[in-house]
């Protein structure tokens, strides 16, 4: 962080700025030391941090779910063989309401990405100083720790569900029906065709950008909140941070399932025939 004590725009940046990856004008291919070192990397620059954070995230829910069965029981359950146990249901009522067809791969593919995107929403708990503070001190200077307040994790996992809903869209109608759905609806005249691509053209590619945009804005924003109350005096963090911890862990559980449900339905609707 810059200086000891640094400003409260300072602070805010410092807690903002994701550690940076890429190649240098310069420097060749280095840690980016500044905000503006990582912005002139340009676009092929990694966030570490993001990328060591999901993959944890994505690790933890493997071994959870693996002990889980290892450990499981006809008889009495256990804690985590109970958690496990509702998270699972739950995923496979919403897949059921929510999608159509038959696809062995949906109700995996949804219970994957409620878990993981609530286990990466969940580290928005920590407090915020905790972790950038300690990787400071191992001089590494920028820790930002929640990897869906980075655009490019959840605008990579929404166009990850954009790909599988082109691809089942050209595996379930063929591309002569794929094409025909986007030109003749929703007015199938022929006369009609310019209109019906550019309004289906438009409401395609919309879907990945509001599944991962609503989930970057939410999470951000509360980052954001946390990170201002941080700025507040002792006996006033306490007394504000508590309570929007207790609201933001209906806020990221809410949000995990949203990105779930949406996925599951623009999966559906690439399964149906029209």
């Amino acid at each position: 962080m810059a200086g000891n004590n640094p400003s409260p725009t300072e602070y805010i940046k410092h807690h903002l700025q994701n550690l940076t990856f890429g190649k240098h004008p310069d420097n060749g291919w280095s840690l980016a030391h500044s905000a503006e070192e990582a912005q002139e990397m340009g676009f092929w620059a990694l966030h570490l941090d993001t990328m060591g954070w999901s993959i944890a995230m994505g690790a933890l829910f493997i071994w959870l779910f693996r002990k889980a069965g290892r450990v499981a029981t006809t008889g009495v359950p256990g804690t985590l063989q109970n958690v496990i146990e509702m998270v699972i249901e739950f995923v496979e009522f919403t897949v059921r309401g929510a999608f159509h067809g038959r696809n062995p791969v949906i109700a995996p593919l949804a219970l994957t990405l409620f878990v993981w995107i609530f286990l990466m929403n969940f580290l928005k708990l920590i407090p915020v100083d905790y972790v950038p503070e300690l990787f400071l001190r191992l001089g590494v200077d920028y820790m930002k720790m929640v990897p869906t307040t980075d655009p490019n994790a959840t605008l990579g996992m929404a166009l990850g569900v954009f790909f599988l809903i082109i691809y089942y869209s050209l595996k379930v109608k063929g591309a002569g029906g794929f094409a025909k759905e986007l030109s003749l609806t929703p007015f199938n005249h022929w006369s009609l065709i310019p209109f019906n691509l550019v309004m289906e053209l438009i409401g395609l590619l919309v879907k990945p950008l509001s599944l991962g945009l609503r989930l970057f804005g939410n999470m951000f924003a509360g980052e954001v909140i946390f990170i201002l109350i941080a700025l507040l005096p002792f006996w006033a963090i306490w007394v504000l941070d508590v309570p929007w911890a207790i609201f933001h862990i209906l806020v990221i559980t809410l949000q995990a399932f949203i990105f779930t449900v949406l996925s599951v339905v623009y999966l559906s609707q690439a399964h149906e025939h029209h």
